[in-house]
């Protein structure tokens, strides 16, 4: 049974929530919605003078091209920001991952812009939860884990991607290289309220089918058309059905159409997918495949299919075990009860997972209404989970093992 030495309780004490909560009230006050470059630009600047206080090498990488399905049908290469990655210590034995992301769901021009607080030491503001506090977590028990001394044989590397939010579309081959050999990782999501942290993940599979039809007169010759939007609705409906235990499916819209006197030969549905199971995913796949080649036949129509599961399901194995048992018990030895559950929702945890790294992803500050106007922080968690973070990483760094 641990409890805590000595040396650990003197290193968790330099963790101070002042120097915290001034980073969060910082960085939540620059707009960094996943579109907004300007504002990507100046968050990865700070976080890199903040990061800078670790002993390695801090850089901001360009981001991957990523492609979009405009309204009209066309493919276009949508420009993300620079991530920043910090490398420390990269040649020892025992190498560990640490990510989170800098964008924020609220654009630019979105009415939710402030910070203010709330009764009971909370602060409402956007991104301040997810993960802008989250952020400032890892930092802050980064920095302590260094005090401690533990990390002289262990190497890590830091990734802060600037386009979560949409999927990271433009950091998922970089996400990848950096899991790669690394003994665990983790990711500073935020918990719930009450603490708990997400366990098993489902997937996420986002896609566009692009349909060409022919136009016709709807009065004159309505028959000769070839109805693009009534294909996408039948897919729409026909896709739906294959919901069951383990597997949603959202038509979430239809872009197309035009005149009510011409019959639309374009549309465009756009579809997500949540299956539990890597197995579910590759059914998912080949069932959408062969629907949408039933509705090119049936409505003589073309369809191009544009997308993927870009986030793969994350199931709880022996190893990820072993990894929730070890912040459990930090979480012990700290006075806290760390429990965990299923999530339907989806985070770079998910990609990090799929390569066969043991990740805790909800290590982050404890907040809540995520995504929406209401989002809020409860700023005592600031300590406390940086204090369960830093724990954790310098006792992964005695063992060099889980």
């Amino acid at each position: 049974m641990h409890t805590l030495t000595s040396s650990e309780r003197q290193v968790l004490q330099t963790i101070e929530q002042r120097q915290m909560l001034d980073q969060v009230l910082t960085w939540a006050a620059i707009n960094s919605g996943s579109s907004n470059l300007a504002g990507l630009a100046a968050t990865a600047k700070m976080l890199a003078d903040a990061f800078a206080v670790l002993p390695g090498d801090v850089a901001l990488v360009a981001s991957e091209p990523a492609d979009r399905v405009l309204p009209d049908g066309s493919i276009k290469s949508v420009a993300h920001g620079e991530h920043l990655l910090v490398t420390v210590r990269p040649d020892s034995p025992t190498q560990l991952l640490f990510t989170g992301h800098m964008d924020t769901v609220f654009p630019a021009d979105h009415a939710f812009q402030q910070l203010r607080w709330l009764e009971d030491g909370t602060l409402n503001g956007p991104g301040v939860a997810d993960m802008k506090g989250g952020i400032s977590v890892m930092l802050a028990a980064l920095r302590a884990a260094e005090l401690s001394g533990c990390l002289a044989h262990t190497g890590y590397q830091i990734l802060i991607n600037s386009d979560e939010e949409v999927g990271s579309p433009s950091s998922t081959k970089l996400i990848t290289e950096l899991a790669q050999n690394k003994l665990a990782a983790l990711t500073y999501e935020p918990a719930l309220p009450d603490g708990t942290l997400a366990g098993a993940r489902g997937g996420s599979g986002n896609f566009s089918v692009i349909f060409s039809g022919l136009a016709a007169h709807a009065g004159r010759n309505p028959d000769d058309g070839r109805n693009a939007v009534l294909a996408a609705a039948d897919l729409a409906l026909r896709l739906k059905r294959l919901s069951r235990e383990g597997l949603s499916v959202n038509p979430a819209k239809i872009d197309g159409g035009g005149p009510n006197n011409i019959v639309p030969d374009h549309a465009i549905l756009r579809v997500n997918f949540r299956p539990r199971t890597p197995e579910i995913a590759t059914q998912t796949d080949e069932d959408l495949r062969r629907i949408i080649a039933d509705i090119e036949r049936e409505h003589d129509v073309r369809a191009h299919l544009h997308g993927s599961f870009g986030r793969p399901p994350k199931p709880i194995d022996s190893e990820a075990e072993k990894l929730f048992g070890l912040v459990k018990q930090c979480g012990t030895d700290l006075g806290l009860s760390i429990t965990w559950r299923s999530s339907g929702g989806v985070c770079d945890g998910n990609n990090i997972a799929a390569c066969g790294v043991p990740v805790v992803d909800t290590m982050g500050v404890r907040g809540g209404n995520i995504h929406s106007k209401d989002e809020f922080l409860i700023v005592e968690s600031l300590v406390e989970r940086a204090q369960l973070s830093a724990l954790t990483i310098m006792r992964l760094a005695e063992k060099g093992a889980l």
